[in-house]
């Protein structure tokens, strides 16, 4: 029932999960964490969800356009499920807007295994990953796939190497010329602190840290077993499977740096984990085994969610 639903690209597909993400959004603020809103504050969390709600177009279109998965929605059903097991992401307005921007770095960064236009690519990737730090100031760790990215398409031109400065230097005059309309010049200087924000109480805490391991450790295994598959089976998928475990590994030292109780940057490791349980999902060939899979899948971040409830 699942695998059919999902199993292909449908409207009902969005349809499902928008709604849900919007109706889980608000549940998770109002009665989970209990947040309390004025009319301005409200005018906020709306443009804040409406950033979420269309990550999950271009997740799609990541995957789709660069055929990293096959024609289904599994992705974004994996994407949605992840902000189920770890609902405090949603109160975190800067992880949203900042993963929003860090995906439309990884769509230039991925297609540049087409090798055209790589120059416009970089220069795009890195803009948008500037765009992000603008919110995480970390986020600018990103800026190590683009590197390795050039790394491995087109390493002996030299100039792509130079392209991420010139958008680190084009992006700095776009916001300093903003920066002065708001006379608020001092922001950069108050922001790029790069100040490590270690909360231990999170990680001491066993509900924290238990599904954080095993998150960790199930995604870590995914990806050698991935490497493993397209390995023996020669696609070239290969590469851009390993910039995907690079951003998602870069997520994870975020979330190490900078988590606080308001903070919760793991939301940026949830494109490539979604991406690794949907290739580990296409290769099950067992019809009915891979639908046992899926339920367990939704039925194991709901689990999780109501405890989180029962807890709090």
């Amino acid at each position: 029932m699942i695998s059919n639903i999902f199993g292909k690209t449908k409207p009902i597909n969005y349809i499902i999960l928008l709604t849900f993400l919007f109706l889980f959004y608000w549940l998770v603020h109002f009665i989970l964490y209990e947040r309390v809103y004025g009319f301005e504050q409200i005018i906020w969390q709306v443009i804040v969800l409406a950033f979420l709600l269309f990550s999950f177009f271009i997740v799609n279109f990541i995957v789709k356009r660069n055929k990293i998965t096959g024609t289904n929605a599994y992705t974004i059903l994996f994407f949605a499920l992840l902000m189920v097991i770890f609902p405090e992401t949603l109160t975190d307005n800067k992880a949203v807007l900042s993963n929003f921007f860090l995906l439309l770095a990884a769509r230039r960064l991925i297609s540049m295994r087409s090798l055209t236009n790589m120059k416009m690519k970089i220069f795009d990737a890195s803009l948008w990953i500037m765009f992000a730090s603008l919110f995480y100031d970390w986020a600018l760790l990103y800026l190590l796939v683009v590197f390795i990215a050039i790394y491995i398409y087109e390493p002996k031109n030299f100039k792509n190497w130079l392209v991420p400065f010139a958008a680190g230097f084009v992006m700095l005059m776009l916001s300093y010329c903003i920066l002065i309309l708001t006379n608020n010049q001092q922001f950069f200087f108050e922001h790029y602190l790069f100040s490590i924000k270690f909360n231990a109480d999170y990680y001491l805490n066993w509900a924290n840290s238990s599904k954080l391991i095993i998150y960790t450790i199930l995604i870590f295994l995914l990806s050698i077993y991935a490497f493993l598959k397209l390995g023996k089976s020669g696609f070239g998928k290969i590469v851009t499977t390993r910039l995907i475990v690079f951003s998602f590994i870069i997520g994870l030292i975020l979330n190490v740096l900078i988590s606080t109780e308001d903070l919760h940057p793991i939301l940026l490791t949830f494109f490539p984990a979604a991406v690794l349980l949907t290739n580990y999902v296409e290769s099950i060939k067992r019809e009915n085994i891979k639908e046992i899979i899926l339920m367990f899948s939704i039925f194991i971040p709901f689990i999780v969610f109501l405890s989180i409830m029962i807890v709090k």
